[in-house]
């Protein structure tokens, strides 16, 4: 008998699990926009998810998302980040910075 509610709650928890949504299904909505130079046009990240190296020039960031993009910088977002609201900009460092969405 008590197989048969083992067996049960394996079924269930197995179902619980393939229900989650995965990777793209988190994309934040919209697009980040990165300014290096006058001279360049602006790079696009549309729907980001995940972490995002950015351009060795990045100077500014822009957040027209429908969710925060946290800005790092470290490549590899791992370092303490920056949150930047939708709607809203932040200067970057020039360098090997990265955000995550």
């Amino acid at each position: 008998m008590q197989c048969k509610y083992v067996l049960s709650a394996l079924f269930a928890a197995a179902a619980a699990v393939a229900a989650v949504p995965t990777g793209a299904a988190f994309a934040a909505s919209g697009h980040v926009a990165v300014f290096e130079t006058e001279v360049q046009p602006l790079t696009t990240y549309e729907s980001p998810s995940g972490c995002e190296k950015l351009p060795p020039a990045a100077h500014v960031l822009t957040n027209e998302t429908d969710r925060p993009v946290r800005i790092y910088a470290d490549p590899f977002c791992v370092t303490p980040g920056l949150e930047v609201q939708p709607g809203h900009g932040s200067h970057v460092a020039p360098g090997s910075g990265s955000f995550s969405a």
